[in-house]
């Protein structure tokens, strides 16, 4: 028991140390990211997106192309973009008791 009060006055004897060098000690702030600064006007933007009109089509830059070609575009050499989908794993029917 006197072994805890002393571990336990140790303890406090710290905090309060700790807490008198704080209030003491030089107080700098660091500063955590950069101020923040104006965008841009929209003048000065080179590659703006394609304006977009009301119902149209979406501009897109360049045009998409499909995940997997047709079977034409395969024969000339065009290979898929995402590799084949894994075959589908069955298991057996549960049999009923």
């Amino acid at each position: 028991m006197l072994l805890a009060g002393a571990l336990v006055a140790a303890g406090v004897a710290l905090c309060a140390l700790s807490l008198a060098e704080i209030e003491i000690g030089n107080p700098q702030l660091a500063q955590a990211t950069q101020p923040l600064q104006s965008s841009p006007g929209p003048a000065q933007q080179e590659n703006a997106p394609a304006e977009s009109k009301p119902g149209g089509a979406r501009p897109t830059t360049p045009a998409p192309e499909p995940a997997r070609p047709d079977a034409q575009a395969q024969k000339e050499g065009a290979k898929p973009a995402l590799p084949p989908a894994p075959a589908e794993k069955m298991a057996p029917p549960i049999q009923q008791k």
